[in-house]
């Protein structure tokens, strides 16, 4: 009865296990404030060039690539997406799903109109998704974050 018993332990602890473990990506993370992401959308040009740490939900990754992930907002329906220079930091599909904290740059993407098409296309076509370009009117500004480091559990 007792071998069950420590059977049964290890069991639990094997299955626990990889629930606890962190990936760590890139730069070790150093800020110890969390912005939170509805703050950067509202307010972008106040954050603009400032090194921040957000921590969100990942809801979508780079599946060509690993270059960039979005993580949802603390606001429902909004996100922020996070690039990283492709190679340095790969982003794994299975972050999908997991919450993530990423330390980086919010930076500005000044856009024409065929500029969003095209980001958005690309985009589309790395996470498989599709996208209804004639939404797209006029020049537009993406906000986003360089990041630097991240972790994700």
């Amino acid at each position: 009865m007792k071998k069950y018993g420590i059977f049964l332990l290890c069991i639990f602890f094997l299955s626990v296990t990889p629930c606890l473990a962190v990936t760590k990506l890139g730069e070790p993370l150093t800020l110890q404030n969390i912005t939170k992401v509805s703050e950067i959308n509202k307010k972008p040009d106040l954050y603009k060039g400032k090194r921040v740490l957000i921590e969100g939900l990942v809801i979508n990754v780079c599946a060509a690539r690993g270059c960039w992930m979005d993580l949802a907002s603390d606001v429902p329906f909004e996100k922020i997406q996070v690039k990283v220079v492709d190679g340095e930091i790969v982003f794994p599909l299975e972050a999908k799903g997991h919450t993530a904290r990423v330390e980086g740059v919010v930076e500005a993407l000044h856009l024409t109109e065929e500029q969003a098409r095209e980001l958005a296309k690309h985009q589309a076509e790395e996470s498989g998704g599709q996208v209804d370009l004639s939404t797209i009117k006029g020049a537009s500004t993406v906000y986003r974050i360089r990041g630097l480091g991240a972790e994700i559990n």
